[in-house]
């Protein structure tokens, strides 16, 4: 990285990833400041060499586009997460799942808890280490996903923070609100981290302690997020939600803990690459449809009803009683199933 930045001060010129794949194997692992690049799997270099290069022409096209993103730094040493990818080549990445046991370039067979089997083939493993200190190997693997078998279901919902979904059938998913469950023992964990010395073997010993817990609250709510999802798409042919934009909403200071808390953004992306694998249609509709004010009956829209605190609110025109959320799914299976028509 250094390279490339001090070569286009000087000289405006652009390295390539080549140029610095071949800077790396006949320059500096060549050197003996550098000898110990010669320990380091060549695929794990190379992919870092490749991601640099792509971080540099995203931020040159971002900047062409009139963007303000951050110039690419280096990774901070500090940073308790480190991870690289390698690929697969003459079978330099086996799992034997009889065993317990995977091997991976330079390391060989290495005794691990494996998560599922799988089969097909390997592409390629990261191997990560997480701020608790944790390894963990993420394969990737080559299959053929099994379509699931259509059905006439069609759910729209609306998301929500005291419930988490709110579906046009009238059925609630409860916010299982993780963090506040372990916001008092996380606190006083970082109460103790607070008091620890600075760069000794107590601090870090706690530094440790508060990872575990932070990695316990996220696992919780993934398997929470992946369970929801996994529902809906085996029930379901057509799912239809509202895009949020959940950045314009955390400004809001008094909401912000508790929008990030519930993880819309990944709730829909788990959504979305799970229709595209299984043979469903995921659509969401325009972030300003006005969902909760309009009247799923007649169609009128209620200006007063933008009001949050608004729960349940009686149509003007029609006379019908609507609880916002439900009231809410409903127009949006509406709006979704009309754009499906159109598109």
């Amino acid at each position: 990285m250094a390279k490339k930045i001090d070569l286009y001060k000087l000289e405006q010129k652009s390295l390539s990833k080549i140029d610095c794949n071949n800077h790396l194997n006949q320059f500096l692992k060549k050197d003996e400041q550098y000898q110990w690049l010669k320990e380091i799997d060549k695929f794990a270099l190379t992919n870092s060499i490749y991601n640099l290069d792509s971080a540099f022409q995203h931020f040159f096209r971002r900047i062409k586009q009139g963007e303000t993103p951050g110039f690419p730094k280096f990774k901070s040493k500090k940073d308790n997460k480190k991870s690289y990818t390698t690929n697969f080549t003459n079978n330099n990445i086996e799992v034997d799942f009889d065993k317990n046991k995977i091997k991976l370039p330079k390391l060989k067979w290495i005794k691990c808890k494996l998560h599922r089997n799988f089969d097909g083939k390997i592409k390629s493993a990261t191997i990560s280490q997480t701020a608790s200190g944790k390894y963990f190997v993420s394969v990737l693997v080559e299959i053929e996903i099994e379509q699931k078998s259509k059905n006439d279901n069609i759910i729209a919902f609306d998301l929500g923070l005291k419930e988490f979904l709110i579906d046009c059938n009238g059925k609630t998913v409860d916010n299982p609100k993780i963090l506040y469950e372990y916001e008092k023992k996380l606190a006083k964990l970082q109460r103790q981290l607070d008091k620890k010395k600075k760069g000794s073997k107590n601090r870090n010993k706690q530094r440790i302690k508060v990872a575990r817990l932070y990695e316990k609250i996220v696992n919780i709510r993934k398997n929470f997020l992946h369970n929801i999802s996994s529902q809906i798409i085996n029930e379901n042919q057509i799912i239809i939600s509202e895009k949020l934009n959940v950045k314009g909403m955390v400004q809001n200071h008094n909401l912000a803990k508790a929008i990030n808390n519930v993880s819309w953004h990944e709730f829909t992306r788990q959504l979305e690459y799970k229709s595209n694998w299984y043979g469903r249609t995921f659509h969401q509709i325009d972030t300003w449809f006005a969902s909760s004010q309009i009247c799923s009956d007649c169609g009128f829209k209620n200006q007063e009803v933008k009001d949050l605190s608004v729960r349940q609110w009686q149509c003007p025109n029609c006379g019908e009683i609507h609880d916002r959320d439900i009231n809410a799914a409903k127009n949006i299976k509406r709006q979704g199933l009309k754009e499906l028509s159109v598109a």
